[in-house]
């Protein structure tokens, strides 16, 4: 766990460089890319972005589908009860846990970029 946490920090290279979730999501590789010449309504998975920030929240997401009492598992489990594929429920988890980092990455940037107040 202590290892893809500093790969996620490492890769992220600094969350102050993206704007928004996302601009995370699509460097890290888990933005949805509409299929325009196929089905409409279909996405993919980009290609591009960061391959190991993508491997770091591949790892995660496989974790938490298969612990039966985790959110991502009780998430998974509902876009396949939707009718989603295995394959397009992990991509849909991947992107969720990508706004996760996000929002925990810059939450925890701006506490420590904040200055505390001792209580009087």
């Amino acid at each position: 766990a202590e290892l893809t946490a500093a790969k996620l920090l490492g890769e992220s290279a600094g969350i102050t460089r993206f704007g928004t979730e996302a601009q995370f999501a699509r460097h890290a590789g888990v933005a949805p890319v509409p299929l325009w010449s196929a089905n409409p309504g279909r996405h993919r998975l980009t290609r591009s972005g960061n391959r190991q920030l993508n491997a770091a929240l591949h790892r995660i997401a496989l974790t938490q589908a298969r612990m039966p009492e985790s959110l991502g598992h009780t998430y998974y489990q509902r876009k396949r009860d939707g009718g989603k594929t295995k394959r397009d429920a992990m991509r849909c988890l991947k992107r969720r846990l990508a706004r996760v980092v996000y929002n925990n990455l810059t939450l925890d940037h701006h506490n420590r970029t904040t200055p505390q107040h001792d209580a009087a």
